[in-house]
């Protein structure tokens, strides 16, 4: 249920990043004008993405392209988020063997874990967005998930938005990694609450003027909607206008892309 009547009321936003703030390597319209008025107004945000394999170097290196400066309290990853919460699974300090990127490797090793480039022995399997899949590391988790370790996953996102369209995503990974060994992993990531949980945390803001906004209505949307925020669409990314018409999943704004949005965001209530 919607409890703000005009979004120009929000006080807090959570934004998604693949497909909202950049596609693949293109900077999305909007970014530089949105966050531009977010300062002057002094709108506290988070960046949210389920996207394990970006760093805060990197994400701040992109938003400095947009002119836009952020600090690393600003962002946060499913990579960062999992590493956490892994602790709730597994003893601090245990082996864990991890599929995916340097960031997710940091991620854990910062949060004490030690990672492993062999599956022996381990008592989690870690899997992230890995750009360098291959069919051997597939394997080695698939033998520590047959073992009995702990399964999580950063994100369920089965496809990833790219300048030229619709890629595999880390959903796709865990795919087969499930039908391979008929485990099913814990997730941290959106569509569960857990990312949402956190960045309002960091925020600060009341929960009933803190907007989800997001590309994707499986992921983003509904993550919002279990963590209690309003949510914003913007069809920038992954789904289309015809998918929101038909989904019975709503969200409470769709905007054609972050330019709409802000000037929404600035309209005199």
């Amino acid at each position: 249920m919607r409890v703000m009547k005009q979004f120009s009321e929000v006080r807090g936003l959570i934004f998604d990043m693949d497909g909202v703030l950049w596609r693949g390597g293109k900077l999305l319209p909007g970014v530089r004008t949105t966050f531009s008025l977010l300062r002057a107004r002094q709108i506290p945000f988070v960046l949210a993405t389920n996207n394990a394999t970006q760093t805060f170097e990197e994400v701040r290196s992109r938003m400095d392209e947009a002119g836009v400066s952020i600090e690393q309290n600003e962002v946060l990853t499913s990579a960062l988020g999992t590493a956490i919460h892994l602790k709730q699974h597994i003893p601090e300090g245990a082996r864990v063997y991890a599929v995916g990127g340097t960031a997710l490797h940091e991620a854990l090793e910062g949060a004490g874990f030690s990672v492993q480039d062999s599956s022996d022995d381990v008592a989690a399997v870690v899997v992230g967005m890995d750009w360098s899949l291959t069919w051997e590391k597939l394997a080695e988790a698939s033998y520590a998930l047959m073992a009995g370790a702990f399964f999580m996953g950063t994100n369920p996102d089965v496809s990833f938005p790219t300048e030229r369209g619709l890629a595999p995503g880390n959903g796709a990974i865990l795919a087969a990694l499930e039908a391979a060994t008929g485990r099913e992993a814990v997730i941290f990531g959106k569509p569960e609450p857990h990312l949402f949980v956190e960045a309002l945390q960091r925020i600060g803001t009341p929960k009933t003027h803190t907007v989800a906004v997001g590309d994707r209505l499986e992921t983003d949307i509904l993550g919002g909607a279990r963590a209690g925020l309003p949510t914003a669409l913007v069809l920038t990314g992954v789904t289309t206008a015809e998918q929101v018409a038909q989904s019975d999943l709503q969200p409470d704004w769709v905007f054609e892309n972050l330019e709409e949005l802000s000037r929404e965001l600035a309209a005199v209530t």
